[in-house]
């Protein structure tokens, strides 16, 4: 079971800071990128990060969804013209477009990029932003209807006229003329009840948020024994930030500097609007540090600091190259073998993580093939003294 490792693209923004990098506004972009050093997330500069992962070696790039960020089919389609190999990791709410039409764009994206789409399934856990889109449905609905949406996109993905009945969507005969080939996986994340079902019966792939080792442990058993119950296989991947450097004190002391930004009234405001949210798996997050920048280490160089003030994944793993591999390794031996990683701002953090640790990942033998070049071009050189 080789380990699969993934990149993020902040179509949000990305700076040097955890602090909100949708500062700016098309009033003020020049004064907030100057004072704040937020970096837009123009196509040039999502370039610039799509064409550094694929260098050194990641199978794809998360793409997020919601309000606060660019359209990831979009962004991701365009990007696709600036690479050759990388996959996009996109996400999107099925309560937003047509299951058929979502098959059909799915199908069109893997002709366009000759078959580097891969799907990551946003439920969707704050009524307010799904409102936002139209979507009134509580949060039990919204998974049911999920559900039925996926039943769809993979009935019609077969190629033949595809009937559905049910309480949220009714279709007569559809299909993909060309069915997408090959098929999408599909990524789908979830902690509530209502979430595990839908992921045994659909996904191909569980996404879980950094947790500690025992608490990911509980989630796989979870679902592995739900999906053994529909008589499937779902495979699994964990979402983490990243701080690797070339000795422990220099990741601590980047993880020091972050945390340092941020006054007590952002993370005040920010864990008031976190602790509003219905998902259960932002209230295991938050569970983590409590609000508090005291004992922020949950776990052997596991940092919840980023989830003061950042909605979803909220943990990073901090320390030196073999020291975040000595984690991705444990994760691993739980059954974990896809890897979404990020980082502070994005493009350096994917030269320190590809330099720095993935050499040593492919040293033991945990990725496919032993080879530490990135992307089968030139060998890696870790970076030192940095």
């Amino acid at each position: 079971m080789s380990l699969h490792l993934h990149w993020f693209l902040p179509t949000g923004g990305d700076g040097r800071t955890l602090v909100d990098r949708h500062a700016y506004t098309p009033n003020n972009v020049d004064a907030a990128l100057r004072v704040r050093g937020v970096r837009a997330p123009d196509i040039e500069y999502l370039a610039q990060i799509a064409k550094a992962a694929e260098q050194l070696g990641f199978e794809a790039v998360l793409t997020p969804t919601g309000t606060w960020c660019e359209d990831a089919w979009l962004t991701t389609v365009a990007l696709a013209q600036h690479t050759e190999r990388l996959k996009f990791l996109a996400a999107f709410r099925p309560g937003v477009i047509s299951p058929t039409l979502a098959a059909q764009m799915a199908a069109t994206y893997q002709r366009v990029t000759r078959g580097r789409l891969l799907l990551n399934v946003v439920t969707g856990g704050d009524s307010s932003e799904q409102r936002r889109f139209g979507d009134h449905l509580d949060h039990d609905q919204r998974y049911a209807r999920t559900d039925e949406f996926l039943s769809v996109v993979r009935g019609v993905w077969r190629g033949q006229p595809f009937d559905f009945d049910g309480a949220h969507y009714r279709v007569e005969g559809g299909l993909t003329a060309l069915p997408p080939d090959p098929v999408p996986q599909i990524f789908f994340g979830g902690s509530s009840p209502a979430a595990g079902p839908v992921a045994a019966r659909h996904a191909d792939v569980y996404l879980t948020w950094g947790e500690p080792p025992a608490q990911v442990n509980e989630k796989i058993d979870w679902i592995r024994a739900l999906a053994e119950e529909q008589g499937r296989t779902v495979r699994f991947g964990i979402r983490l930030h990243t701080i690797s450097r070339d000795s422990s004190a220099e990741a601590w002391a980047t993880a020091n500097r972050l945390l340092g930004d941020l006054d007590a009234d952002t993370i005040a405001a920010a864990q008031s609007a976190l602790g509003r949210s219905e998902s259960v798996g932002q209230q295991r997050m938050l569970a983590l540090h409590g609000g508090s920048r005291d004992e922020l280490e949950i776990s052997p160089n596991l940092w919840a600091g980023v989830g003061l003030v950042r909605g979803g994944a909220g943990t990073a793993l901090v320390g030196s190259h073999a020291e975040v591999a000595d984690r991705i390794e444990e994760y691993h031996a739980l059954g974990i073998e896809h890897v979404v990683l990020s980082g502070y701002p994005h493009l350096e953090e994917a030269y320190w993580f590809g330099e720095g640790v993935i050499p040593d990942l492919a040293a033991r033998g945990l990725l496919s093939g032993t080879s530490t070049t990135a992307g089968g071009g030139a060998p890696l050189l870790v970076a030192s003294g940095r």
